[in-house]
């Protein structure tokens, strides 16, 4: 059997793995499995996409990406534009891109399951163009994500950090968002401070949403909290972070496979999968034209995440 060769894209800022013998750990793992390991550091490319490309130059090499959903989005959205199939190991803080196809956090069992797995395919969505695995989101949620920077900055990655700076970004939101929102021919307009438009059954799974039946049938869910004062917007986003959300009270939800925003201020904030992107509206969104091929377990490459 001819020896495997492995090209591992690294962010070895994402999640808690952050020590200086991180690249060691991740080439002997793959090693102990007979194979040829080649490493591309994201630190030494301008971007997550230009490492992504350095790793195509080798064509008989199995392309790994390590990292959290956002590094992972970036990197996928070069292997779908060339068509290549990659492994992933889920080194994020929440990882539900890589959880939702039941790919292992622990890096021994994500080694082995990208040396023995098979590629099948998996739905993504795109933002004016650009690729999102899990969420894209505008308003309160980007702010969010503003906030999170600097805390991660000064205490570290961690959920809790991540659940604080939802406290914090929210105690200081005042400006609701004015939508006329197309959803497949359908027109609609909002008041909210947050519209959030979701593509992994898992994630809705997760925090115990409604819309499952939504992905499944290959369209996306779309979020809407209710424009309120301050205290209920904190009500209605703690009721969705753990799980309580009400259909109706805490949001509205609409289901569509072609969705078309437009808002006053043109240019917005823009989260997606937790990265944060400045980006010109109207927004369009849309499954893309074909799946990603991602590594996973034989018995799920046809199961629908």
């Amino acid at each position: 059997m001819p020896q495997q060769r492995i090209t591992i894209v690294l962010n070895s800022a994402s999640g808690r793995h952050n020590s200086t013998d991180q690249e060691t750990t991740y080439r002997r793992a793959f090693e102990h499995h007979g194979c040829d390991v080649r490493i591309v550091r994201i630190s030494d490319y301008e971007s997550v996409e230009d490492a992504a490309r350095a790793a195509l130059s080798k064509a008989d090499h199995t392309l790994v990406v390590a990292g959290g959903d956002g590094t992972i989005c970036a990197f996928a959205s070069v292997m779908l534009e060339h068509d290549r199939p990659f492994g992933i190991i889920p080194s994020g803080t929440f990882n539900y891109f890589g959880r939702s196809l039941g790919l292992p956090e622990e890096l021994e069992a994500a080694v082995e399951l990208i040396v023995t797995g098979a590629a099948g395919p998996v739905e993504a969505a795109t933002i004016n163009g650009k690729m999102f695995l899990n969420n894209a989101s505008i308003g309160a949620y980007a702010a969010i994500l503003q906030t999170r920077e600097g805390i991660y900055k000064r205490w570290g990655r961690s959920r809790i950090a991540a659940y604080w700076s939802v406290v914090k970004a929210l105690a200081t939101f005042r400006a609701p968002l004015h939508l006329d929102v197309t959803i497949d021919d359908v027109h609609r307009s909002f008041k909210t401070p947050l519209i959030f438009i979701i593509n992994n059954a898992f994630q809705l799974e997760q925090m115990g949403l409604d819309g499952i039946d939504c992905i499944h049938s290959g369209k996306m869910v779309v979020l809407l909290a209710p424009d309120t004062n301050r205290w209920g917007l904190f009500k209605h986003a703690a009721a969705l972070a753990v799980g309580l959300a009400r259909k109706q009270t805490d949001y509205t939800m609409h289901c569509g496979k072609d969705v078309n925003i437009v808002m006053r201020r043109a240019r917005r904030p823009v989260a997606r999968d937790g990265e944060l992107t400045r980006m010109a509206g109207p927004f369009e969104l849309r499954r893309t034209s074909r799946p990603l091929q991602v590594i996973m377990a034989p018995e799920r490459t046809e199961q629908v995440r």
